[in-house]
């Protein structure tokens, strides 16, 4: 079964296409960008919450193509700023993607503030003709007051997860994935599709 990610990035695609592997799944993965040969849609996200904007690109991707499809979203949410930014979190400075304004506006924010915990949450959205899933996966820690470490994009280098000393920018690909919230997800919804595939043999 071929399905197509809605994601032109191909290090989001080669992590769920190895966790979905280690359950046996008769699936390939492809890209928007490959499937529409370099110049894939542009799919507003519009919804409220991480699990809107999964499903709304979702069904978007679903209705082009016909294939099945796996969609994403997701954001940081820290708990002293009521759970921002959130939905917003790769625009939060307003700018859709600027990273190094995003950080430097939650440290702002957070200014003052001991209180620094926060979770980022990944939500998995797998939509085909028959069915509609939703998981998500979370990873608890806490926001550093300074940035640390070159790998990872996004809010990674002030993300600490909770056990470690590192933000996720300083940690190496292998140990960020095996307690990351996108691996969280990638691992609930291959246990679901596991389930749904061996229902529908």
């Amino acid at each position: 079964m071929q399905i197509i990610l809605a994601s032109n990035n191909q290090h989001k695609i080669d992590e769920l296409s190895v966790i979905l592997s280690s359950f046996g799944l008769p699936i390939s993965l492809i890209s928007q960008k490959t499937w529409f040969k370099g110049n894939p849609p542009e799919i507003e996200e519009t919804g409220s919450t991480l699990e809107e904007n999964a499903l709304l690109k979702a069904k978007a991707l679903h209705a082009m193509t016909s294939l099945p499809v796996i969609a994403d979203d997701t954001g940081l949410e820290v708990y002293a700023l009521d759970n921002a930014p959130g939905v917003i979190s790769a625009r939060y400075a307003g700018e859709h993607g600027n990273d190094g304004a995003n950080r430097s506006k939650l440290l702002q924010e957070l200014h003052g503030i001991s209180e620094r915990s926060a979770r980022f949450r990944t939500v998995l959205h797998f939509l085909n003709d028959e069915t509609s899933i939703s998981v998500d996966g979370i990873c608890e820690g806490y926001i550093s007051k300074i940035e640390k470490g070159d790998n990872g994009f996004g809010y990674d280098p002030l993300f600490i997860p909770d056990g470690s000393s590192m933000t996720f920018a300083e940690m190496d690909s292998v140990t960020k994935h095996s307690m990351s919230h996108r691996a969280r997800a990638c691992h609930a919804l291959g246990k679901t599709l596991a389930a749904y595939v061996k229902g529908k043999s």
